[in-house]
């Protein structure tokens, strides 16, 4: 008998995005974003938002890939959107399209969030304006000592208001951390951000995508049903109260300890064998 539900998900192994790079490893469980515009510095366009947020909106559905890794190009992530295929035509949209521009990037980061497969950013050289919102939007992220980090909005006369930054920066870096990033627009250097939290670790640029993958193999070789709870409440408690949050984690645990790979990994234990976790 098929099951409806599986049978609405489909591998993306062969998925051929159109305005960046995506592959995967040999048995399609981690997949490589790479933003692909090197001679600019990998910026966003209209399309290649539209083309990630609809990518990480489908990966709902994905049968094989489990967690993604997010980066750039030749020594650099992203320099935010393009100047002069987004922010030149910014400046003669009136108010209706402006909204809707900026609720279309928003839905870029909500989606990041919600998609169920741990995101890990691996950062080197520029990453501006939009594309610090990408990596900041991370479950995880590693970086070169060369990456330049750089909340830059208000250099354009706009508020550090974008994207979410002004509610998910100050939890990974604090309040005061985040206010000055987001009034100045300065660069925070990878050193700093590795002190302050942003990114968990530093590797030399030979061993950063290598080290990211590595990081995304061993989370998708791992109970990824649950690894998918965990990042779903990672997100939801942020809004709870005490009261809630126990409870949430209560059911969420408990649905976790009816899964296949609960009893998989207690019968492993007892055996004094690796668990191998099938996300049932």
């Amino acid at each position: 008998m098929t099951n409806p539900m599986q049978d609405k998900k489909r591998p993306f192994k062969d998925h051929r995005p159109k305005h960046f790079l995506f592959e995967t490893d040999a048995v399609g469980r981690v997949a490589t974003i790479t933003l692909n515009r090197p001679e600019k510095k990998n910026p966003l366009t209209f399309e290649s938002y539209e083309e990630l947020t609809d990518l990480f909106r489908s990966l709902h559905r994905a049968s094989d890939v489990r967690a993604v890794v997010l980066t750039g190009a030749e020594h650099n992530f992203s320099s935010g959107g393009d100047v002069f295929e987004i922010i030149e035509p910014l400046t003669r949209m009136a108010m209706p399209d402006l909204i809707d521009f900026t609720r279309m990037t928003g839905d870029l980061v909500r989606q990041i969030r919600a998609c169920p497969q741990p995101i890990i950013a691996a950062v080197d050289g520029i990453c501006a304006g939009a594309g610090a919102i990408l990596a900041m939007s991370a479950d995880y992220r590693i970086a070169t000592p060369e990456a330049r980090t750089a909340f830059l909005f208000n250099r354009v006369g706009l508020a550090g208001a974008d994207m979410g930054a002004c509610g998910i920066l100050p939890r990974i870096i604090g309040q005061g951390r985040a206010a000055e990033l987001l009034f100045t627009g300065r660069v925070m250097t990878a050193h700093e951000g590795h002190a302050w939290g942003f990114y968990n670790a530093l590797h030399e640029r030979p061993a950063l995508l290598e080290a990211a993958q590595k990081f995304a193999g061993d989370i998708a070789d791992g109970p990824w049903f649950a690894h998918a709870m965990t990042k779903k409440m990672l997100d939801q408690e942020w809004a709870m109260g005490i009261d809630q949050l126990i409870e949430s984690e209560a059911q969420a645990q408990a649905i976790c300890m009816a899964t296949g790979d609960f009893r998989r990994a207690f019968e492993a234990f007892a055996a004094k064998t690796r668990p191998v976790f099938k996300g049932d």
